[in-house]
């Protein structure tokens, strides 16, 4: 439907963001004349019941912090035609996600951003609310007296701790997920903790941690990442082990709380040396060419991907390093079984041959002005020659035969719209919608036979006068999710 110029008192000036359950309008506040952020609920899903209590609640989760450095929430209340609304304090300076793609920021920038961004978690903490989505695109920037003022925003992943004491589901964004989250284990704050260890590293390297982006590829992360002097000379050894224990897979391994790593992070920043008393020797990472290298194998450092959106010629670790795998963090027999039974749930999903999207060591596949993010064993590709396009799958004849064939296929359409409606494959039927707005549109299948799920989306480029199609196949809908997340065209100059 069209969106309307205005919701009560607030003029809608441009849409700056969406996603698959709500909009985000800059707007101007005309009894305060001020700049907000109004983020509405897509009115597709106005009927769904569970998606309204979420989309409310986090503006009740926001509304229990007062911290400069946590999005505040200014109103609440509901369209005409019912769909609810929130009014944030608008982000005029962009995310940190923004900054990363330019590459890796300055040493001190990223100190001070992360001691912000932690201030905003342990007020969170403090008042019984875990975020859980901790990550670069939901640190975002507000220009005040002082300069850029980092805040932690998008609580749509947030639950109170009381909540998450108890077995949750997984949830959260694979290259910033704390590995017991994944596993729908009991959480605290070092699950927040972790993401935001993982955060530090991507603005230290321009990097994220492990290049995982599917969360079943977060359960196999047995140990810290590579160390960030492989990516970058001048991030010193202090701040390499301090970020690094941050990122233990075991979380009793990690530091006890915030303020004791945000405590070092800044030692470490401030002196150069590992701050005594703080990591005990026995518990550092060794460091880099020492008899206890806890480096990723050389095959994994040379293959590490940058983050969505970095630069493509981040450097990686050299090819000759040769590592000692670490031992595996302990975990209990309970676990190991809830592990299992994820795995097999993400793995298996019985079609598409029981081949599983799980893009563990993505690589970066570009054709053109196409570009997306695949599993390293999709070597074969192929153009098509009706525009632009890209197709990688492990069978291109396949591809075309049936929609059993997992891969992923991008097509620019110049002079098409996108479209209200999608066009299922052969033996699938449609499962669920999300029209959008006129500029993007998200579609599911359910396929029958081989019980698999095909996705695809649509997005308006070139200011409206072309189409990226993208459609992606496989048995998991977070794995096809991760790659449709993925797909971009990036117009050459």
């Amino acid at each position: 439907m069209d969106q309307p110029s205005r919701i009560g008192r607030y003029a809608l000036v441009r849409r700056v963001g969406a996603g698959g359950f709500a909009t985000v309008w800059l707007a101007r506040d005309e009894q305060l004349d001020a700049e907000v952020a109004v983020k509405i609920l897509s009115d597709n899903w106005i009927d769904e019941d569970d998606v309204r209590r979420r989309f409310l609640a986090e503006g009740r989760f926001l509304r229990r912090v007062d911290s400069p450095h946590v999005v505040g929430v200014h109103d609440v209340g509901e369209t005409e035609d019912g769909r609810p609304y929130l009014v944030l304090t608008y982000a005029d300076a962009g995310s940190l996600a923004d900054r990363i793609k330019a590459g890796p920021l300055a040493i001190d920038d990223v100190v001070d951003i992360i001691g912000q961004v932690g201030s905003g978690l342990k007020q969170l903490h403090a008042r019984g609310v875990l975020h859980r989505d901790v990550k670069p695109a939901n640190v975002l920037f507000r220009t005040d007296e002082s300069g850029r003022r980092a805040m932690l925003g998008d609580l749509g992943l947030g639950k109170s701790l009381e909540t998450v004491s108890q077995l949750t589901m997984p949830g959260g964004t694979p290259a910033y997920v704390a590995p017991e989250q994944v596993m729908g284990d009991r959480l605290d704050h070092r699950a927040d903790l972790y993401s935001l260890g993982a955060v530090a590293y991507a603005a230290f390297t321009g990097q994220a941690p492990h290049g995982v982006i599917s969360l079943g590829a977060v359960m196999r992360i047995e140990k810290p990442p590579p160390s960030m002097s492989t990516l970058r000379d001048d991030v010193s050894a202090a701040i390499d082990a301090v970020v690094r224990r941050a990122l233990e897979p075991d979380r009793d391994k990690r530091w006890p709380d915030l303020d004791s790593f945000l405590d070092a992070l800044r030692e470490a920043h401030k002196t150069g040396e590992i701050p005594a008393g703080l990591v005990p020797a026995e518990a550092l990472p060794g460091p880099v060419g020492s008899g206890g290298v806890d480096q990723e194998t050389a095959l994994s450092a040379a293959n590490a991907p940058t983050i969505a959106g970095a630069p493509a010629e981040a450097t990686t670790a050299p090819a000759a390093l040769v590592a000692t795998p670490a031992a595996a963090p302990r975990r209990s027999a309970r676990t190991w079984a809830l592990t299992t039974v994820l795995a097999v749930l993400l793995a298996a999903g019985g079609g598409y041959g029981g081949y599983r999207l799980i893009l563990s060591r993505p690589a970066t596949v570009t054709e053109g002005s196409l570009s997306v993010k695949v599993d390293r064993a999709w070597d074969q590709r192929s153009g098509n020659d009706v525009g632009s396009a890209l197709l990688v799958t492990t069978d291109t004849a396949g591809w075309h035969q049936t929609a059993d064939v997992p891969g992923v296929y991008l097509e620019l359409k110049r002079g098409e719209t996108v479209p209200k409606a999608g066009k299922p494959p052969a033996g699938c039927e449609l499962e669920t919608s999300n029209p959008g707005t006129g500029d993007n549109a998200l579609f599911y299948y359910k396929c029958s036979g081989a019980q698999g799920i095909v996705g695809e989306r649509y997005q308006s480029v070139d200011n409206g006068t072309a189409v990226l199609w993208t459609q992606v196949r496989g048995s998991d809908r977070q794995d096809v999710n991760d790659v449709l997340a993925s797909a971009t065209y990036k117009k050459k100059s």
